[in-house]
């Protein structure tokens, strides 16, 4: 198995990175002969702008660019996207939401067609989410902030392209350090090749 791992965010030396990495230990640990890479979107310097020429695309008026078509690439190689990214304003950062919006385009994600009807292209790539939060788990239970994660994130962009959302975690931060946080990433990618789905909150 081959997963690509998406990171969003600008300091290398951050806890999401941590996570990223500490998720391709757990797949390649104990000899195991998975793979996985690492793409840093702010180190790659990814421009997320969809701009007129992505949209020419989209309406099938134009090719894509280099940069998605590359990207598309990079995904097809996979046997699982995980994306890994801290929570800005209750979502994921707009790097990363960039990506998405440029790369996850219509003829390669999903087809628009007549009549309102969509056909769903990615049914065959299993997607992991795992976001770091800094707020505690009862601030996001109290305001309903993780359902509305996945109402966005899991449903609207990974639903709609047909893409099973396997894994969806939310790391908090807590009070006597990452380490817990970070096993918890490493237990992800020790589970990446199963069909077990995950939705829960690390405590």
């Amino acid at each position: 198995m081959h997963a690509l791992i998406v990171v969003s965010h600008p300091d290398p030396n951050s806890l999401t990175h941590s996570a990223a990495k500490q998720i391709g230990a757990g797949m390649t640990g104990d000899g195991r002969a998975d793979t996985f890479e690492i793409a840093d979107l702010s180190a790659e310097g990814f421009d997320p702008r969809f701009t007129e020429s992505d949209l020419a695309a989209f309406r099938h008026d134009a090719e894509l660019a280099s940069d998605i078509r590359a990207e598309q690439a990079r995904i097809d190689r996979a046997d699982a996207l995980v994306l890994v990214y801290p929570v800005y304003w209750w979502s994921m950062p707009g790097l990363m939401k960039g990506w998405i919006d440029r790369v996850f385009t219509n003829g390669w994600a999903y087809d628009d067609r007549a009549g309102g009807k969509v056909v769903k292209k990615l049914q065959h790539l299993p997607i992991h989410l795992v976001a770091i939060g800094g707020a505690d788990l009862r601030t996001y239970a109290r305001h309903g902030y993780f359902g509305a994660m996945r109402t966005q994130i899991d449903h609207g962009i990974f639903g709609y392209c047909g893409a099973p959302v396997r894994t969806t975690e939310l790391l908090l931060d807590q009070p006597d350090g990452p380490e817990a946080m970070l096993a918890t990433a490493r237990k992800i990618g020790e589970a990446l090749p199963g069909k077990s789905e995950h939705s829960r909150a690390a405590a």
